[in-house]
């Protein structure tokens, strides 16, 4: 591999937008770290995975042990697991060999880590103290981290939903419009660029100027309803973006280092725990607000974009009332077929072998063969007809 700078090395591998402890407290490490693993061949994105949950495993060990000398350890080594667990994705993002299965074991290596941690840091101070609040808390680390990194992959599953939806419509949308002499041009025209994807490209840039540069490209917009509610964000946003830190400044990355490094490092794990929980769960309203918002965006661009009214939801007139059962039961009386039906239309009829005995009565001659006409009883309150006098 070619040698190359550390400039190089952070351009190529650092995210755009990233977590603030990512951007002060690993980035710097990581990639200097980095410059020395990606010389040799054997050290693999896997295998910086594991050793990074070797040595999360490693930190837990010493949070059991609850004494001051041991947590300061502890933080320190989930510290480097968590650097170890950057570098991983950097040296996949610079040889170009990552993996869908490294992916998954990064993914699963860090739900892992979070669980060990919690048990080994909580039960730990719990054995020391007694306090059963440790307990709770270890139970309430576990359960917010999960809710955090199963939202955020339910949220970006339907973002995605979303956009597949707008892209089909307005494809289908392009297809009923254009004809064989403007194809290519309706084919040309039919492209849908996402906001996001352009804020994503350029944080600096304001949506205006971003909609202006598309030209006759359709921009669709996910989040017009957020920023207009919020005008203000967009420039925190900008302002933060030039430092490559993300707005979402208490997310799951945030969340485990102040309960695993800061708790520890201050000797206040219960209230660094009750506080950046309260944090995180505050952001994680803000980013479900957020997501609605953005669901009603989605309504009205695919309102917007339809071709044939969205009928999704309601009910066809012909369908008030119970009028559709009264007319297919009228039509099934009526109708010839069902009239008489057939032995085999009997739900009861069973095609096996009948005993003998069935079959012998099935074939006997009846024994009346002449039918005798029924005589008509007059009631005392009937006439001649039979009816009601």
């Amino acid at each position: 591999m070619a040698k190359l700078s550390l400039r190089a090395v952070q351009k190529l591998t650092c995210k755009k937008r990233d977590a603030w402890w990512t951007v002060f407290l690993v980035d710097p490490v990581a990639t200097r770290m980095l410059l020395l693993v990606a010389r040799f061949r054997f050290i693999t994105p896997n295998r910086v995975t594991w050793a990074a949950l070797f040595i999360g495993l490693g930190s837990a060990a010493f949070f059991l042990k609850g004494d001051p000398g041991s947590l300061l350890i502890g933080a320190l080594l989930y510290h480097l697991s968590f650097i170890l667990d950057c570098i991983d994705g950097k040296l996949a993002r610079l040889k170009g060999n990552g993996t869908v299965f490294g992916g998954w074991l990064d993914y699963v290596f860090d739900r892992i880590r979070v669980l060990f941690c919690a048990l080994a840091l909580m039960g730990g101070q719990f054995l020391r103290t007694d306090d059963e609040r440790y307990l709770l808390a270890a139970l309430g680390v576990v359960f917010l981290d999960m809710l955090r990194y199963v939202d955020a992959l339910q949220i970006y599953k339907m973002r995605m939903s979303m956009r597949a939806k707008i892209e089909k419509v307005t494809l289908a949308r392009a297809e009923a419009e254009r004809t064989e002499r403007e194809a290519r041009a309706a084919a040309e025209g039919s492209q849908v660029v996402f906001m996001e994807d352009l804020l994503r490209e350029n944080p600096g840039a304001s949506a205006d100027a971003l909609r202006a540069e598309a030209g006759e490209a359709s921009v669709v917009d996910l989040h017009e309803q957020f920023r207009g509610q919020f005008p203000w964000y967009t420039r925190v946003r900008r302002a933060m973006l030039r430092t490559r830190i993300r707005p979402h400044l208490i997310s799951g990355i945030e969340f485990q280092m102040f309960i695993f490094i800061i708790g520890p490092l201050i000797g206040r794990i219960l209230w660094t725990t009750a506080v950046s929980a309260t944090l995180l769960m505050l952001f994680e309203l803000v980013i479900m607000y957020k997501f609605w918002l953005s669901t009603r965006d989605f309504t009205r661009v695919m309102e917007e974009l339809s071709v044939v009214p969205d009928t999704a939801g309601t009910i066809a007139p012909h369908l008030h009332r119970g009028r559709h059962r009264r007319a297919t039961q009228d039509a099934l009386l009526h109708d010839e077929r069902y009239q008489a039906p057939e032995p085999d239309d009997d739900p009861g009829f069973r095609p096996y072998p009948q005993p003998r005995y069935l079959d012998e009565v099935a074939t006997a001659q009846p024994v009346f063969t002449e039918t005798v006409p029924l005589r008509r009883v007059e009631m005392p309150w009937q006439d001649s007809e039979g009816h009601r006098r």
